[in-house]
């Protein structure tokens, strides 16, 4: 994959991510994106199904969508991994300058719900 296109998906509202089920069935979910030097980064809750997909199988689909999670653009091969407590709460901070009151809005209710430890950032990096 060229840089440029990679750029592109970091600087893209929306991220469709695909993870994979046991029996290989591709399951795909929206998220933010914030861009992390040559990486992607994505926040989630911790004991999401995505969560535990992709610590069964780090390899997943990642491409351009829009908010209801419509592809606007061709996947490409990537691999996820679940970042420490410093990663994540870093994370965080990137989604909250990027996505402006919603974002802070969003954070904030689920820091509430869950705690600072019931969600996890997810760095994602070129297949290869």
């Amino acid at each position: 994959m060229d840089t440029t296109s990679w750029e592109r998906l970091g600087a893209g509202k929306y991220l469709l991510i695909t993870s994979y089920r046991k029996n290989g069935t591709g399951v795909p979910t929206p998220v933010w994106v914030v861009r992390d030097g040559d990486a992607l980064g994505v926040w989630t809750v911790a004991d999401s199904w995505k969560v535990k997909r992709i610590r069964a199988r780090p390899d997943i689909l990642v491409g351009p969508c829009d908010l209801r999670g419509r592809p606007t653009g061709e996947p490409v091969a990537a691999t996820a991994e679940i970042c420490d407590a410093a990663t994540s709460a870093r994370y965080r901070g990137l989604i909250a300058r990027k996505y402006g009151v919603s974002g802070r809005l969003t954070l904030l209710g689920s820091r509430l719900r869950r705690g600072a430890e019931g969600t996890v950032g997810l760095r994602i990096t070129p297949a290869g």
